[in-house]
């Protein structure tokens, strides 16, 4: 039997892309479970760490269709307990846009104050005309723009 170095080459090569090919899968895979792990309960907005009182100041809040989405404009949504809002089945408001990401933003109360976070989607939020990078403040008339589907925050 004739050894044949180019046989040989042909065979370490396959299993250096194969490996590599593997290699490619699972850093992806880690990379979209590492995004989708849920935040420690104190940072949510969801959830009260035990002992913690929740300040309570009155002020009712909700998200407001302008348009787009597939929603009706005007229709309205309680900010009480939280809010989330993209294109999932899983999402508290679910919207037809094709820029939106599964669960694209969430809406959250701290000590009386509301918030909106932007979920590490793929398209971005606008917040009144400017990018949305991480968590930022809503006040009284604020806009949420997710792709073509515009709300308005209101707080009384």
């Amino acid at each position: 039997m004739a050894y044949d170095p180019l046989s040989t080459a042909l065979k370490f090569g396959f299993l250096a892309v194969l490996f590599l090919f593997l290699l490619v899968i699972a850093r992806s895979a880690f990379r979209d479970l590492r995004r989708t792990a849920a935040p420690a309960p104190d940072a949510t907005g969801f959830h009260v760490p035990a002992g913690h009182v929740e300040v309570q100041r009155g002020v009712d809040a909700w998200l407001v269709a302008e348009r787009g989405g597939g929603l009706e404009r005007d229709a309205r949504f309680d900010l009480i307990g939280g809010l989330s809002v993209g294109r999932s089945k899983d999402a508290d408001v679910q919207i037809d846009d094709r820029y939106a990401s599964g669960i694209h933003i969430r809406l959250f109360s701290r000590e009386g104050r509301h918030f909106v976070e932007d979920m590490n989607s793929t398209n971005g939020t606008v917040l009144n005309g400017a990018g949305l990078d991480g968590e930022a403040e809503l006040v009284d008339g604020d806009t949420i723009q997710i792709g073509d589907t515009v709300f308005r925050f209101e707080a009384s």
